[in-house]
Protein backbone atom coordinates (compact mmCIF):
# COMPACT_ATOMS: atom_id res chain seq x y z
CA UNK A 1 0.00 0.00 0.00
CA UNK A 2 0.89 3.30 -0.59
CA UNK A 3 2.74 5.37 2.18
CA UNK A 4 0.41 8.12 0.65
CA UNK A 5 -2.09 6.44 2.62
CA UNK A 6 -0.99 4.60 6.09
CA UNK A 7 -2.76 1.87 7.24
CA UNK A 8 -2.50 0.19 11.18
CA UNK A 9 -4.30 -2.72 12.60
CA UNK A 10 -4.56 -3.07 16.27
CA UNK A 11 -7.08 -5.28 18.43
CA UNK A 12 -9.14 -5.03 15.29
CA UNK A 13 -9.28 -1.66 14.57
CA UNK A 14 -7.82 -0.38 11.18
CA UNK A 15 -6.95 2.96 11.56
CA UNK A 16 -6.86 4.93 8.39
CA UNK A 17 -4.70 8.15 7.39
CA UNK A 18 -4.24 10.24 4.56
CA UNK A 19 -0.60 11.17 4.76
CA UNK A 20 0.31 14.29 2.91
CA UNK A 21 0.30 16.66 5.99
CA UNK A 22 2.54 18.93 3.67
CA UNK A 23 -0.33 19.82 1.25
CA UNK A 24 -3.17 19.45 4.24
CA UNK A 25 -3.85 16.28 2.92
CA UNK A 26 -5.13 17.82 -0.31
CA UNK A 27 -6.33 15.11 -2.88
CA UNK A 28 -3.98 14.01 -5.47
CA UNK A 29 -5.05 11.57 -8.28
CA UNK A 30 -2.33 9.38 -6.18
CA UNK A 31 -4.70 9.74 -3.19
CA UNK A 32 -7.86 9.14 -4.60
CA UNK A 33 -6.33 5.89 -5.65
CA UNK A 34 -4.92 4.82 -2.57
CA UNK A 35 -8.00 5.84 -0.33
CA UNK A 36 -10.24 3.56 -2.87
CA UNK A 37 -7.84 0.55 -2.67
CA UNK A 38 -7.48 0.88 1.27
CA UNK A 39 -10.95 0.71 1.29
CA UNK A 40 -11.32 -2.47 -0.69
CA UNK A 41 -8.38 -4.34 1.55
CA UNK A 42 -10.41 -3.49 4.37
CA UNK A 43 -13.15 -4.69 3.08
CA UNK A 44 -11.72 -8.22 2.43
CA UNK A 45 -10.04 -8.53 5.86
CA UNK A 46 -12.17 -10.30 7.92
CA UNK A 47 -10.17 -9.35 11.35
CA UNK A 48 -11.09 -5.72 10.91
CA UNK A 49 -14.25 -4.50 13.03
CA UNK A 50 -14.29 -1.46 13.11
CA UNK A 51 -11.82 1.63 11.13
CA UNK A 52 -10.80 5.16 12.63
CA UNK A 53 -10.39 7.98 9.75
CA UNK A 54 -8.13 10.41 10.09
CA UNK A 55 -5.66 12.96 8.07
CA UNK A 56 -1.81 13.27 9.17
CA UNK A 57 -0.55 16.61 10.78
CA UNK A 58 -3.25 19.15 11.70
CA UNK A 59 -5.71 18.80 9.16
CA UNK A 60 -8.45 15.89 7.82
CA UNK A 61 -8.23 17.33 4.57
CA UNK A 62 -8.19 20.22 2.37
CA UNK A 63 -10.06 19.38 -1.00
CA UNK A 64 -9.00 18.82 -4.23
CA UNK A 65 -5.02 19.46 -4.71
CA UNK A 66 -5.00 22.76 -7.06
CA UNK A 67 -1.97 21.70 -8.48
CA UNK A 68 -3.68 18.48 -10.30
CA UNK A 69 -6.68 20.44 -11.71
CA UNK A 70 -5.20 19.70 -15.09
CA UNK A 71 -4.73 15.84 -14.72
CA UNK A 72 -7.79 15.25 -12.90
CA UNK A 73 -9.41 17.32 -15.92
CA UNK A 74 -7.79 15.45 -18.16
CA UNK A 75 -8.98 12.51 -16.78
CA UNK A 76 -12.60 13.41 -16.60
CA UNK A 77 -12.31 14.08 -20.34
CA UNK A 78 -10.62 10.58 -21.20
CA UNK A 79 -13.89 8.42 -19.44
CA UNK A 80 -12.93 9.01 -16.04
CA UNK A 81 -16.51 9.58 -14.46
CA UNK A 82 -17.89 6.73 -15.45
CA UNK A 83 -18.19 4.01 -12.66
CA UNK A 84 -15.37 1.63 -11.69
CA UNK A 85 -17.62 -1.97 -11.44
CA UNK A 86 -18.74 -3.49 -9.17
CA UNK A 87 -19.39 -0.14 -7.62
CA UNK A 88 -21.84 2.60 -8.97
CA UNK A 89 -19.58 5.14 -8.13
CA UNK A 90 -16.38 6.10 -10.39
CA UNK A 91 -13.31 6.84 -9.23
CA UNK A 92 -13.68 10.27 -7.38
CA UNK A 93 -16.79 9.53 -5.57
CA UNK A 94 -15.56 6.03 -4.61
CA UNK A 95 -12.88 7.97 -2.55
CA UNK A 96 -15.61 9.01 -0.33
CA UNK A 97 -18.07 6.13 -1.04
CA UNK A 98 -15.77 3.23 -0.43
CA UNK A 99 -16.27 3.99 3.55
CA UNK A 100 -19.99 3.19 3.08
CA UNK A 101 -19.14 0.29 1.50
CA UNK A 102 -16.53 -0.90 3.55
CA UNK A 103 -18.72 -3.74 6.02
CA UNK A 104 -17.71 -2.28 9.67
CA UNK A 105 -18.63 0.80 11.07
CA UNK A 106 -16.19 3.80 9.62
CA UNK A 107 -15.50 6.81 12.26
CA UNK A 108 -14.26 9.66 10.67
CA UNK A 109 -11.61 12.10 12.88
CA UNK A 110 -12.37 15.84 11.72
CA UNK A 111 -9.41 18.47 12.76
CA UNK A 112 -8.51 21.62 11.24
CA UNK A 113 -10.51 21.57 7.93
CA UNK A 114 -12.35 19.63 5.56
CA UNK A 115 -13.28 21.02 2.79
CA UNK A 116 -14.36 19.85 -0.58
CA UNK A 117 -13.74 16.36 -1.15
CA UNK A 118 -12.33 16.72 2.23
CA UNK A 119 -15.60 16.75 3.61
CA UNK A 120 -17.34 14.56 1.19
CA UNK A 121 -14.98 11.97 2.14
CA UNK A 122 -15.95 12.27 5.59
CA UNK A 123 -19.33 11.95 4.81
CA UNK A 124 -18.56 8.82 3.66
CA UNK A 125 -18.01 7.88 6.93
CA UNK A 126 -20.59 6.07 9.31
CA UNK A 127 -20.02 8.53 12.35
CA UNK A 128 -17.52 11.74 12.40
CA UNK A 129 -15.93 13.43 15.29
CA UNK A 130 -14.83 17.08 15.12
CA UNK A 131 -12.24 19.07 17.20
CA UNK A 132 -13.70 22.27 18.41
CA UNK A 133 -11.38 24.10 15.98
CA UNK A 134 -12.15 22.54 12.76
CA UNK A 135 -13.40 24.54 9.88
CA UNK A 136 -15.84 22.53 6.90
CA UNK A 137 -16.92 23.43 3.76
CA UNK A 138 -18.64 21.95 0.90
CA UNK A 139 -15.87 24.21 -1.17
CA UNK A 140 -16.72 23.12 -4.80
CA UNK A 141 -18.54 26.44 -6.24
CA UNK A 142 -15.68 28.33 -5.46
CA UNK A 143 -13.85 26.63 -8.57
CA UNK A 144 -17.40 26.46 -10.73
CA UNK A 145 -17.46 23.00 -9.88
CA UNK A 146 -20.42 20.63 -7.79
CA UNK A 147 -19.66 18.47 -5.47
CA UNK A 148 -19.22 15.42 -6.69
CA UNK A 149 -17.66 12.95 -4.50
CA UNK A 150 -20.94 10.86 -3.78
CA UNK A 151 -22.40 14.08 -1.75
CA UNK A 152 -25.62 13.35 -2.92
CA UNK A 153 -25.97 9.60 -2.18
CA UNK A 154 -23.39 9.80 1.80
CA UNK A 155 -25.66 13.48 2.48
CA UNK A 156 -29.19 12.35 2.09
CA UNK A 157 -29.90 10.94 4.93
CA UNK A 158 -27.09 13.09 7.12
CA UNK A 159 -28.31 16.68 6.48
CA UNK A 160 -31.47 18.08 5.73
CA UNK A 161 -31.19 18.79 2.04
CA UNK A 162 -31.81 22.66 2.83
CA UNK A 163 -29.15 22.55 4.76
CA UNK A 164 -27.14 21.13 2.01
CA UNK A 165 -28.50 23.22 -0.66
CA UNK A 166 -26.94 26.38 1.28
CA UNK A 167 -23.44 24.84 2.26
CA UNK A 168 -23.22 24.12 -1.31
CA UNK A 169 -24.55 27.09 -3.55
CA UNK A 170 -22.16 29.62 -1.13
CA UNK A 171 -18.95 27.45 -0.62
CA UNK A 172 -19.57 28.73 3.22
CA UNK A 173 -16.92 27.45 5.53
CA UNK A 174 -18.66 26.69 9.11
CA UNK A 175 -17.36 25.90 12.58
CA UNK A 176 -17.72 23.06 14.15
CA UNK A 177 -20.20 24.24 16.26
CA UNK A 178 -22.34 25.18 13.22
CA UNK A 179 -21.35 21.57 12.00
CA UNK A 180 -22.63 20.34 14.49
CA UNK A 181 -25.90 21.63 14.49
CA UNK A 182 -26.57 21.12 10.61
CA UNK A 183 -25.58 17.27 10.88
CA UNK A 184 -22.74 17.05 9.04
CA UNK A 185 -20.58 16.08 12.45
CA UNK A 186 -21.96 13.07 14.87
CA UNK A 187 -20.39 15.39 18.15
CA UNK A 188 -17.55 17.65 18.90
CA UNK A 189 -14.72 16.66 20.82
CA UNK A 190 -11.57 17.96 22.35
CA UNK A 191 -9.41 15.27 21.35
CA UNK A 192 -11.84 13.58 18.53
CA UNK A 193 -8.99 11.25 17.76
CA UNK A 194 -8.99 9.46 21.16
CA UNK A 195 -12.48 9.53 21.11
CA UNK A 196 -12.49 8.01 17.49
CA UNK A 197 -10.55 5.46 18.30
CA UNK A 198 -12.37 4.85 22.07
CA UNK A 199 -15.41 4.28 20.19
CA UNK A 200 -14.18 2.08 17.56
CA UNK A 201 -12.68 -0.28 20.30
CA UNK A 202 -15.99 -0.45 21.56
CA UNK A 203 -17.59 -1.58 18.78
CA UNK A 204 -14.72 -4.17 17.64
CA UNK A 205 -15.79 -5.70 21.35
CA UNK A 206 -19.29 -6.32 20.26
CA UNK A 207 -20.28 -9.10 17.79
CA UNK A 208 -18.55 -8.80 14.49
CA UNK A 209 -22.12 -10.29 12.64
CA UNK A 210 -24.16 -8.04 14.64
CA UNK A 211 -22.17 -5.41 14.04
CA UNK A 212 -21.59 -6.25 10.08
CA UNK A 213 -25.40 -7.06 9.69
CA UNK A 214 -26.28 -3.43 11.37
CA UNK A 215 -23.91 -1.79 8.56
CA UNK A 216 -25.93 -3.51 6.07
CA UNK A 217 -29.23 -2.62 7.38
CA UNK A 218 -28.56 0.70 7.61
CA UNK A 219 -27.10 1.24 4.47
CA UNK A 220 -29.93 -0.55 2.36
CA UNK A 221 -33.17 -0.30 4.27
CA UNK A 222 -33.20 3.70 3.92
CA UNK A 223 -33.84 3.07 0.01
CA UNK A 224 -36.18 0.47 0.36
CA UNK A 225 -40.19 0.15 0.46
CA UNK A 226 -41.29 -0.39 4.05
CA UNK A 227 -42.50 -3.82 3.03
CA UNK A 228 -38.27 -4.91 1.53
CA UNK A 229 -36.88 -3.13 4.67
CA UNK A 230 -38.73 -5.28 7.49
CA UNK A 231 -37.99 -8.37 5.32
CA UNK A 232 -34.07 -7.54 5.14
CA UNK A 233 -34.24 -6.50 8.91
CA UNK A 234 -35.71 -10.07 9.70
CA UNK A 235 -33.64 -11.66 6.94
CA UNK A 236 -30.46 -10.53 8.52
CA UNK A 237 -31.71 -11.30 11.85
CA UNK A 238 -32.42 -15.10 11.08
CA UNK A 239 -28.90 -14.89 9.83
CA UNK A 240 -27.26 -14.07 12.99
CA UNK A 241 -29.35 -15.45 15.58
CA UNK A 242 -28.06 -18.96 16.97
CA UNK A 243 -25.06 -18.31 15.39
CA UNK A 244 -21.88 -19.22 17.34
CA UNK A 245 -21.21 -15.64 17.94
CA UNK A 246 -24.69 -14.55 19.39
CA UNK A 247 -24.08 -17.65 21.38
CA UNK A 248 -20.92 -16.33 22.68
CA UNK A 249 -22.27 -13.22 23.80
CA UNK A 250 -25.31 -14.49 25.55
CA UNK A 251 -22.95 -16.85 27.11
CA UNK A 252 -20.65 -13.63 27.98
CA UNK A 253 -22.93 -11.84 29.69
CA UNK A 254 -24.43 -14.74 31.61
CA UNK A 255 -21.38 -15.61 32.80
CA UNK A 256 -20.30 -12.17 33.47
CA UNK A 257 -17.02 -12.52 31.53
CA UNK A 258 -15.71 -9.98 28.30
CA UNK A 259 -17.18 -12.17 24.72
CA UNK A 260 -14.61 -14.27 22.33
CA UNK A 261 -16.11 -13.79 19.08
CA UNK A 262 -14.62 -15.27 16.01
CA UNK A 263 -13.35 -13.00 13.34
Amino acid sequence: MSDIVSVSIDEHVAHVQLNRPDKHNALSLDLLEALVATGDRISGDNAVRAVVLSGAGENFCAGIDTASFRELGAMFASGGAAPRAPSPANLFQRAAWVWREVPVPVVCVVKGVAFGGGLQIALGADIRYAAPAARLSIMEVKWGLIPDMAVSAAARHVVPQDRLRELAYTGRIVDAATALDYGLVTAVHDDPLAAAQGLAAEIAGKSPDAIRSMKRLFNEAWEQPIAAALGLEAELQTGVMGSPNQLEAINANIEGRAPKFED
